[in-house]
């Protein structure tokens, strides 16, 4: 079973997200997941919400994974052509969901990740936690053994016509 495991350490600063996310899309690219590709859109939101709780709120040092499993079900229980982000840090508190309300400019980020994500969830590590995410890879083709998206289209947004009623 293939997988592709690469990290980054963040440091506790609000610019990490930012060099974050252009890790992630660099490493996607290297794996065949396009910028452009809708998957990567997520893919990079997801990171971005993950980073940024990690560095928002524990002021602690953050290690960032992206895992990508090949076309075979992998023995931790990821479905085949999954693609796993996790991020570590060292503080003990769990991630609680908040339920941002009207013009609030924050407390979306685990709503974002429940529902652009197959799954998520949380577990102790060490002395900290890591909060783990996972986006399954549309279709089943193989290039170079590893799932990737296949014939999933997006439709268009419908033209509208503007003019007098």
């Amino acid at each position: 079973m293939q997988v592709l495991q690469v990290q980054l350490e963040v440091r506790p600063d609000p610019a990490e997200v930012g060099r974050a996310r252009r890790w992630a899309r660099s490493r996607l690219a290297g794996s065949g997941i396009g910028a452009d590709e809708p998957l990567a859109e997520t893919l990079v939101l997801l990171v971005s919400e993950l980073v940024t709780n990690a560095v928002v709120h524990t002021g602690c040092p953050a290690v960032l994974r992206l895992l990508l499993t090949g076309v075979r079900d992998d023995p931790s229980g990821a479905p085949a052509g999954t693609v796993r982000l996790e991020v570590s840090d060292a503080s003990a508190c769990p991630p609680v969901p908040r339920c941002a309300e009207g013009d609030e400019t924050g407390g979306r980020g685990l709503e974002l990740v429940d529902g652009l994500a197959d799954r998520w969830g949380w577990d102790p590590e060490g002395v900290g936690k890591r909060i783990w995410c996972e986006v399954d890879r549309c279709g089943a083709a193989v290039a170079g053994g590893v799932a990737v998206c296949g014939a999933a289209q997006v439709s268009p947004l419908p033209e509208f016509a503007y003019g007098a009623v």
